[in-house]
């Protein structure tokens, strides 16, 4: 069971919701909660177990998606993982870097692209680690995202966010986040697999969180994630928390 310290944020969903899977089509009824409605609950992983918890998560999922997982590298630059829970069960996580002397992980592949940002002045950060189990709401996905950003941007004052993607995952993160491409194809060293770089200004994402966050199915014809992400008024409650929760 994961559930010790108060929650970033709670919210409800319903269950059995296959609306989310990165790059893959239809999952299988049987992995649905029988539940019409789930819980769930946004923390951090503030301990070693809830650290497993979220590492066990992540080979899981690179696991079913053919990708190796190297659990120990880089994590020097992780400055905050998140873990998503529902009935005590962790179901999502990712973690966030924030640049500094050790750099980012996408700087094994892609430093000469990521060199030309901070000599813009740019302040980067890179989510990584994100695995969603099979099966769970679109929400949770937008919400790790969106507390993420409410650290980078609102705590940290980071501009832009850069994340290595599978070739294949491109067009899901530029339709659904508004991520732009970077950096051509290169060999992830990290995961076996190609990746590709790209970028989204934190600016544009707040943009679009003061447009479109917290109206989830009111939204009419937008089809990003960005409805699915908490309403802008939220912010300072859930910038509150995550305050409170890394003193």
């Amino acid at each position: 069971m994961i559930q010790d310290e108060l929650p970033i944020a709670t919210f409800a969903a319903p269950a059995g919701a296959r609306e989310l899977c990165i790059g893959e089509h239809g999952t299988d009824p049987a992995l649905d909660h029988p539940l019409d409605v789930q819980i769930f609950h946004i923390r951090m992983a503030s301990s070693a177990r809830h650290r497993e918890a979220a590492s066990l998560l992540i080979r899981k999922m690179y696991g079913w998606r053919g990708y190796a997982f190297e659990p120990n590298r880089f994590h020097e630059a992780i400055k905050i993982t998140l873990y998503a829970e529902t009935g005590g069960m962790l179901v999502g996580t990712m973690s966030l870097c924030l640049d500094s002397e050790v750099q980012l992980p996408a700087d094994d592949n892609f430093g000469d692209k990521l060199a030309l940002l901070r000599a813009q002045g740019r302040r980067l950060c890179e989510p990584s680690r994100l695995a969603i189990d099979k099966g769970v709401s679109k929400r949770v996905f937008a919400s790790l995202i969106h507390i993420s950003y409410i650290y980078a941007r609102n705590i940290h004052r980071y501009s832009d966010y850069v994340i290595e993607v599978n070739p294949r995952h491109v067009m899901f993160y530029q339709r659904m986040l508004g991520f732009q491409d970077f950096g051509a194809e290169r060999e992830c060293s990290r995961v076996g697999a190609p990746a590709v770089l790209l970028r989204l200004p934190l600016e544009q994402m707040g943009e679009q969180i003061a447009r479109w966050g917290g109206l989830m199915e009111q939204h009419g014809e937008e089809r990003s994630f960005y409805p699915y992400f908490f309403a802008s008024t939220d912010e300072p409650g859930i910038t509150a928390r995550l305050i409170a929760g890394l003193n």
